[in-house]
């Protein structure tokens, strides 16, 4: 998986991010939230351990680090069927609680982000006649592996 970067966090944002909800500054956390910030899709767990691992940092720590960023609304977990936990950075605009569509590669794994599908306005009523939407998953195959 490359990393391609958007706007990049800066180091002081990110270290800020991190002290306003309350976790310290380590670099462990730095790291990984820089990381997830740069990726345009959601990353696994093993991918952020095996990123992180180079600088030193074992996979309890990465994985713990991930949870306490899951649990301070700094990140999001999403499993999209196949078993696996993802984890993607929540953009300083949005909430916690605020998902986007994924779309998901049947055949190779690859999930990615879908952040300007909607739902139409008609599947929206229609979908609340059984409950509130709090995902949305399309599965299929991607380009590659057509």
């Amino acid at each position: 998986m490359s990393l391609e970067s958007g706007a990049p966090a800066s180091l002081e944002a990110v270290k800020q991010e991190l002290r306003d909800v309350g976790l310290r500054a380590t670099p462990a956390r730095i790291s990984t939230l820089l990381l997830l910030r740069q990726s345009p899709s959601p990353l696994t767990h093993a991918f952020v351990a095996e990123h992180l691992a180079k600088s030193g940092i074992d996979k309890a720590t990465a994985f713990r680090n991930l949870n306490d960023m899951t649990e301070s609304g700094l990140i999001r977990r999403t499993e999209v069927g196949d078993h696996v936990w993802r984890f993607e950075a929540v953009k300083p605009d949005e909430h916690h609680e605020d998902g986007h569509p994924h779309f998901f590669c049947v055949d190779c794994g690859t999930v990615c982000c879908l952040d300007d599908v909607k739902l139409t306005a008609g599947s929206q009523r229609q979908s609340e006649k059984y409950g509130t939407v709090t995902e949305i998953l399309l599965r299929g195959h991607c380009n590659n592996c057509q």
